[in-house]
């Protein structure tokens, strides 16, 4: 069974196309049952490979014909211009984002609650992928990742757009360590009655910082712990797959 995947056009901007990989179809058993692309997760290699294989042929009518990924370490690394990588080959280069002006080139982000972030420029000559988990957040990488992304390319801010996909909801994401690990600054985003943080609200703000505008900031709202059935949610399993979000340019 074919991989699936939630479409997504910028307005606007229809040579950019952005894919939410579900967790439906694939090959994949037990705790991966589904779609799941990462090799990282003790699921079988030869499921994982054919997982990749049936999402990439899916979206090769779409204009993409092939796929960049990194080894995401819930940090701030940008690699800009990343080269394409094989679906039969786990990647080792590490970063949480990518950048890149070249058409038919999916910058690809893993998850299984943290937020995928897919950035496109008005002009649809330039996109950016980042992964942000809580970490990412904690050191603004929304903020630094977009200027990196505008001062490589001589772009400004607010013309940039972007999509949040499906992650971690705000009635799901728990810290009760919430002094320790985020601290006062942060304290807007947070229910103390529920040790919850918004970290949906939170990353809008931050591309607000970035300079984005507001009206060109777009979220799929969908809580991927309370959606198990059809996400992967490293919360609800731990031993759990992950999906794919894409951004590229229609070649």
């Amino acid at each position: 069974m074919s991989v699936s995947y939630i479409p997504f056009v910028f307005p606007g901007v229809p040579q950019v196309r952005c894919a939410f990989q579900t967790r439906a179809g694939g090959v994949s058993l037990g705790e991966f049952g589904g779609g799941n692309i990462a090799f990282t997760v003790q699921d079988n290699p030869e499921h994982v490979i054919a997982n990749r294989r049936s999402l990439l042929e899916g979206l090769r009518p779409q204009g993409m014909t092939a796929w960049a990924e990194l080894m995401q370490v819930h940090g701030d690394g940008f690699v800009f211009e990343p080269e394409a990588v094989a679906c039969e080959t786990p990647v080792t280069a590490e970063g949480d984002g990518m950048a890149t002006a070249r058409p038919g080139l999916g910058l690809l982000i893993k998850t299984a609650d943290c937020q995928p972030i897919l950035i496109a420029h008005k002009s649809g000559a330039y996109i950016a992928a980042m992964h942000a988990g809580w970490r990412g957040n904690r050191c603004d990488f929304p903020i630094t990742g977009v200027a990196r992304f505008c001062e490589r390319y001589g772009l400004e801010p607010r013309d940039l757009l972007a999509v949040r996909g499906p992650s971690l909801g705000p009635g799901k994401a728990e810290f009760v360590n919430f002094d320790k690990e985020w601290g006062d600054p942060y304290l807007p985003w947070f229910d103390a009655s529920s040790k919850t943080m918004d970290l949906w609200g939170l990353t809008r703000h931050q591309l607000e910082r970035a300079g984005l505008l507001p009206r060109n900031i777009y979220g799929l709202d969908i809580c991927t712990a309370s959606n198990n059935e059809q996400f992967f949610s490293y919360r609800c399993a731990r031993r759990s797959g992950r999906q794919a979000s894409l951004v590229w340019i229609a070649a």
